[in-house]
């Protein structure tokens, strides 16, 4: 794709857990089990303008949910030279608690959401205990207030955000879940975010257990792989080991924050 500038592309880690439990039905939380993981926001830094997807959880979710709270995802984009209260314009992949909270972080900003997702997050799905699992009811009401505050860009499927950044609906791990399509010096990476957790999710065609819709999921598995350049440009949303296949985004910043676009490690 000549002509279109590249970006810059970061993993930042904000949250981890590693713990065992009962793995006793289909829904059961694989965020509890004996698998680690982490708990990721992104930047997309281009020369005329910076992109973040996803905004996280705080120190209180992290503490309600059980998880492992290491920095504010503020803290860790200003680490980055990323002013977060100057960030224009957030992607949201999913409206579960990891994905989407922090809002007074983004003062600015225009959150970038499919119309299926909130649908979803505010329609007859939500009256089943099980599916709203992930969900916060406070993540979802601000979200409906960044509405009536003009501050909300609905997308519908596969549209163009600027040269070189695209969303794609993903649905099967949520209705409306969105991956983030973005031109870099390897060509095209995909973020996945929830639409594949881990990379076997992909490799194995094994669906993650909180899911909305199991054939979609294991079909938009394979989407992601015909949206990128090639296969290992195909981030998961909470492996591990993904700040073990690419280098330190800075020097200093070792297991906290990786650069995607650069060669992966080894």
């Amino acid at each position: 794709m000549t002509g279109l500038e590249p970006y810059e592309v970061y993993a930042l880690r904000y949250a981890t857990m590693q713990k065992r439990s009962s793995r006793d039905s289909f829904m059961f939380d694989e965020h509890e089990t004996n698998w680690p993981i982490d708990y990721f926001v992104f930047a997309v830094v281009g020369k005329k303008r910076t992109w973040v997807v996803d905004t996280g959880f705080d120190k209180p979710m992290a503490e309600k949910r059980g998880r492992t709270f290491l920095e504010c995802p503020g803290d860790l984009l200003k680490r980055l030279g990323i002013a977060h209260d100057r960030v224009e314009d957030v992607i949201l992949t999913h409206l579960h608690y990891d994905h989407c909270g922090n809002h007074p972080l983004f003062p600015k900003a225009r959150f970038h959401l499919q119309d299926k997702e909130m649908e979803f997050a505010t329609g007859r799905c939500m009256c089943h205990k099980v599916m709203r699992i992930a969900f916060e009811v406070e993540d979802v009401t601000n979200m409906v207030r960044r509405v009536f505050d003009g501050r909300v860009a609905f997308h519908q499927g596969e549209e163009e955000l600027a040269p070189g950044i695209s969303v794609h609906h993903m649905p099967g791990h949520t209705m409306g879940i969105q991956c983030v399509r973005v031109w870099t010096r390897r060509g095209w990476l995909v973020l996945a975010a929830d639409v594949a957790h881990f990379y076997r999710n992909m490799e194995e065609a094994k669906p993650f257990p909180i899911v909305w819709n199991v054939p979609e999921m294991l079909e938009s598995h394979k989407r992601l792989y015909k949206l990128a350049s090639d296969p290992a440009c195909v981030i998961p949303g909470h492996d591990p080991e993904v700040l073990k296949r690419y280098p330190a985004a800075k020097p200093g910043l070792d297991g906290i924050a990786v650069r995607l676009d650069a060669d992966p490690i080894g």
